[in-house]
């Protein structure tokens, strides 16, 4: 992976299907900061829960990096779902037999930067 410029911030083995995040993460993709965060707290879905963190984490790491930076200036520039282990559990059937049930993980990478530099 080629080095990307901006603050990055990253929560690994949420127990959350990466399928559900990915539907949360595409509504603030390329979003303002302030206006990621507003929609995030409004959405009802655990993964708004998750990705807020995770968004809220980056634009903390972009303001201690860079003293000059304010709120307004962030924007989401990326955000990543990627599917972490599985945890394989067993499912009781009819007449003995069983399945197993797969709870799935993810992964999430967000990268904030500076709206000056969204042309880039």
């Amino acid at each position: 992976m080629e080095a990307k410029k901006g603050y990055k911030a990253q929560a690994k083995h949420l127990l959350i299907s990466p399928t559900k995040l990915r539907r949360v993460a595409k509504v603030v993709r390329n979003k303002p900061y302030a206006e990621a965060v507003a929609i995030l707290e409004n959405l009802p879905q655990k993964g708004a829960g998750l990705l807020i963190k995770v968004v809220k984490a980056a634009a903390a790491n972009a303001l201690v990096q860079n003293k000059q930076l304010d709120e307004e200036m962030l924007y989401v520039k990326e955000i990543q779902i990627n599917e972490g282990p599985r945890m394989k559990r067993i499912w009781a059937r009819a007449r003995g037999r069983r399945d197993i049930l797969l709870k799935r993980m993810s992964h999430i990478y967000v990268v904030v930067d500076e709206i000056a530099s969204m042309g880039d």
